[in-house]
């Protein structure tokens, strides 16, 4: 059911904005092009950890353990601990298959920067033969060679605000920042090639990113962006489990657990008229 919310409700409802903004990006202010990648943010999240999760739950089924796949990217407080959280199966591949082989970070430091490069090159090859995908490889690999020269990147190995309900002033910060980062990093995802990247990027860059947003469907995406904050809310919550619903109203009574499965269910209901294909179906 996890799976199914992220997808139908959070990735769809998020889609139908992104593909506004993006589509006709030359009309729209820096605050809307901001807008429309934080909603590319949370569609490619939504649709690819749903279907992570749809697939994991069905295998389920049948007897089969498939391994998680996402674990909470976008509360990571570097770019070093998103890529541990964001699509695990792929990063331990290329880590087990071509990064280690490479040579790893065994000899000097120049030959670890090209490793991690050629890494991140690949991954973004990997999901098309665009200058998009490889500039979106180009911009993490360079996020995140940084924090491997400064032996930060295996930094922040544990949960954030483990045993505590909210985090410090510091770890919001970093989360902050990191999620600016992949925002800024996912433009050239979405992006149709790099001359409209970069057109979008000069847009947000600009005087008109302090503007009101505005663009067709604008009062409806105040509804997508409740949603997302009531999606973020579970996760937070539930980010001690392996999956945020896993575990969510265990310790309360029946009436409550049943109450809040059917408003999951009542919300599926209600917001999933915008069925959009998934993302990943692509690569």
């Amino acid at each position: 059911m996890g799976g199914v919310f992220k997808k139908i409700v959070i990735a769809d409802n998020c889609a139908k904005h992104a593909n506004i903004i993006f589509n006709h990006s030359e009309e729209y202010s820096g605050s809307t092009l901001f807008l429309g990648a934080l909603f590319f943010t949370f569609q490619i999240y939504g649709d690819f950890s749903g279907y992570s999760d749809i697939a994991i739950g069905t295998s389920r089924l049948f007897g089969i353990n498939l391994k998680k796949n996402f674990a909470f990217p976008y509360f990571s407080r570097n770019i070093g601990e998103f890529w541990r959280r964001w699509h695990i199966s792929l990063s331990t591949w290329f880590q087990d298959y071509l990064y280690i082989p490479l040579g790893g970070s065994r000899r000097n430091k120049w030959i670890t920067i090209r490793n991690i490069m050629i890494v991140f090159l690949v991954s973004g090859f990997w999901h098309g033969a665009n200058w998009t995908f490889l500039a979106w490889g180009f911009v993490n690999a360079c996020y995140f060679i940084p924090l491997l020269l400064t032996k930060r990147n295996r930094k922040h190995l544990d949960t954030i605000a483990e045993g505590k309900t909210l985090p410090t002033l510091k770890e919001i910060i970093q989360i902050g920042y990191t999620f600016l980062l992949t925002i800024l990093a996912w433009i050239f995802f979405r992006a149709e090639n790099i001359k409209h990247a970069f057109a979008y990027f000069s847009e947000i860059f600009s005087s008109s990113l302090l503007s009101i947003p505005d663009f067709p469907g604008r009062r409806d995406s105040l509804t997508t962006l409740i949603l997302i904050i009531i999606f973020m809310i579970f996760e937070w919550l539930g980010r001690n489990n392996e999956y945020a619903i896993e575990k969510t109203g265990e310790n309360k009574n029946r009436i409550y657990r049943w109450t809040l499965y059917y408003s999951i269910v009542i919300i599926i209901v209600l917001y999933g008229a915008n069925q959009q294909e998934f993302i990943y179906f692509q690569f």
